[in-house]
């Protein structure tokens, strides 16, 4: 498996990774990991991790395309290279732009390709403003073709890149597996556990409505939208406050410098995944502003099973999933979506009914057994 990512962090795509591993793993499969030089290592059945160099200099990875993600992509061929030069491998499974690499080597190997497609790469361009030439875009719409093209089986996380591989060609051969196996919040992670004393700490009161968001900062996840929604709703209800679990410390200051004036947002930086759940017992809503992209994050599927109502904007990203009965729907502005807070702030049983809904839909639909067996299947293929 190729994995250009620090693995473990906890954030998206690396979740995916985890929970990918953890079910190959139970259905009897061993996986040899290439991943980056970063990221904390984890004990998984049948997992091995293998990491590449690290460039000189280079200390840490941000999100998203970059000079210094390409110099680790190159890192990681070369170890994924001497790899599968030592050990008869049954298939390559790759993820996000791996696939490419992937590809070569099964080629040259004679095995099976499997692309895990979490995004897609032309549209990532767009998402962190580097989208900057047609010539860009257009490398990456081929590099995303040749990597479809050229896998046994695809697997999608989301019904928009379902529609994206199948329009290239990939056609029974692209299995949509969603991330239903949670991510930063566990599956009934809406309990009382906890919350009372992280609201103690962030010196929040039992009674103050509070809206929680959790995940990183980057552009395309709306954190601006937020902020500015936060304002409005404390000029009307001035108890409320919006908790930040995420972000590396100069992102949180950067953004505490810019709400200060208001005072209606709180920070409480990154926190390690087993923490969420007492943030999400704290709160009475749950916040996903992004602006960008039609990826559902991965979040989604957690709060689903929350116990707490979901405000989102109203964009294919959320509405793949989400619908007005599941959820609080809200234009990508921030009026608009500071009016869906404070409507459910003042109706205490629509919190209750979206909660209800929400749960119903993760129970029906977004179910572990679905991903396992969804997972069997996929490899199934790929191993036939």
């Amino acid at each position: 498996m190729l994995a250009p990512e620090p693995f473990f962090e906890p954030r998206g795509t690396p979740f995916s990774e985890y929970h990918r591993i953890k079910t190959l793993g139970s259905l009897g499969h061993q996986v040899d990991l290439v991943t980056y030089p970063f990221g904390r290592d984890v004990e998984l059945p049948n997992l091995r991790i293998f990491r590449c160099a690290r460039p000189p200099l280079l200390r840490r990875i941000r999100i998203g395309p970059s000079v210094a993600k390409a110099l680790l992509d190159v890192a990681l061929a070369a170890t994924a290279v001497r790899r599968a030069a030592a050990v008869r491998y049954d298939a390559v499974h790759s993820h996000e732009e791996a696939g490419l690499l992937g590809v070569w080597i099964a080629r040259w190997r004679g095995i099976p390709h499997l692309y895990d497609m979490h995004s897609s790469l032309p549209q990532q361009l767009a998402n962190f403003r580097r989208a900057r030439t047609r010539l860009l875009r257009k490398l990456f719409e081929r590099i995303e073709s040749a990597m479809i093209g050229g896998s046994r089986v695809v697997i999608t996380i989301c019904p928009a890149l379902q529609d994206a591989a199948v329009a290239a060609g990939a056609g029974d051969r692209a299995f949509l597996i969603e991330n239903v196996m949670g991510g930063d919040v566990g599956a009934g992670a809406g309990g009382t556990d906890g919350g009372s004393d992280v609201r103690a700490e962030f010196g929040i009161g039992p009674d103050q409505p509070l809206v929680l968001y959790t995940g990183t900062f980057e552009p395309y996840q709306g954190l601006d939208l937020l902020f500015e929604a936060a304002a409005r709703v404390r000029a009307t209800h001035p108890d409320a406050r919006v908790l930040v679990a995420g972000g590396d410390a100069a992102q949180v200051t950067g953004a505490q410098r810019r709400t200060a004036a208001d005072g209606a947002v709180v920070f409480a930086g990154r926190r390690p995944p087993e923490e969420i759940p007492r943030f999400v017992a704290a709160c009475d809503i749950l916040a996903s502003p992004r602006v960008a992209g039609t990826n559902t994050p991965l979040k989604i599927y957690s709060y689903l099973r929350s116990g707490r109502p979901i405000v989102a904007t109203d964009l294919r990203t959320h509405t793949q999933v989400l619908d007005h009965e599941t959820a609080a729907l809200a234009e990508p502005e921030p009026e608009a979506f500071a009016a869906a807070i404070r409507r459910l702030i003042d109706r205490p049983d629509e919190r209750a009914r979206l909660a209800r809904a929400a749960r119903a839909l993760a129970d029906a639909r977004y179910s572990p057994d679905a991903y396992v067996a969804r997972t069997a299947e996929a490899y199934e293929l790929l191993l036939s």
